[in-house]
């Protein structure tokens, strides 16, 4: 699975005066966390971070570069501010490689603009899947095909690609539906149709009217 490299340094001084410095000079504040180990606080670039974020999400290992020492860690919390778009403090989670991990991935279904059975209305009733394994075989997403698609059969949590893959478990139940195709509801259609009809005969103007108005 992909790794990301991402460089970060230690941060000593600690409170809130601290931190505001820190953002006005685009330093995200942040933690390193690792199970009967002592948590690190430590500090990153914000363009970094975003772009680094970006791409590995919550699900990649990245190689985080902490004054020379390399970290093999994963966002597991991402503090925003509650109404401007900035990120304020960040947990990262170092990993033993060699331990199971359970972690939540996103479900993602492949070829949405390309389904087959058209006009039709695609629903998806599962974000995210709960699975375990070695962080190395983490993988970004978790993907089902909807491009054959009927209006019968639903696509399951068993039909995900990784439910084939040796190195995952899945924990969540695999007879839950991920998604469902249905057929357009007709009467809505047909509503908007007459709705559309009547805004237009509404804008073409009746003869006379405005000579009655002269009147």
């Amino acid at each position: 699975m992909a790794s990301y490299k991402m460089k970060a340094t230690k941060r000593e001084n600690i409170g809130s005066n601290k931190v505001n410095k820190l953002r006005a000079e685009k330093l995200i504040p942040g933690v390193i966390y690792k199970k009967g180990e002592e948590t690190k606080s430590l500090q990153v670039d914000e363009r970094d971070f975003q772009l680094t974020f970006r791409n590995a999400g919550t699900t990649s290992v990245i190689d985080l570069d902490l004054d020379g020492e390399t970290h093999s860690v994963i966002v597991r919390e991402v503090q925003k501010h509650p109404v401007k778009n900035e990120v304020l403090h960040i947990d990262f989670l170092e990993l033993n490689m060699d331990e199971v991990l359970n972690v939540m991935i996103p479900v993602n279904l492949v070829g949405r603009d390309e389904i087959k059975l058209q006009p039709s209305v695609l629903t998806q009733l599962l974000n995210e899947v709960e699975i375990e394994c070695l962080p190395n075989n983490i993988p970004n997403t978790a993907d089902v095909d909807v491009t054959d698609m009927d209006f019968v059969d639903p696509l399951f949590v068993s039909d995900l690609d990784i439910a084939k893959d040796e190195d995952i478990t899945i924990l969540t139940e695999e007879d839950i539906v991920v998604c469902t195709l249905s057929e357009p509801d007709l009467e809505e259609e047909e509503d908007e149709d007459e709705l559309d009809e009547e805004a237009d005969a509404a804008d073409v103007p009746v003869i006379g009217e405005d000579e009655k108005e002269e009147e």
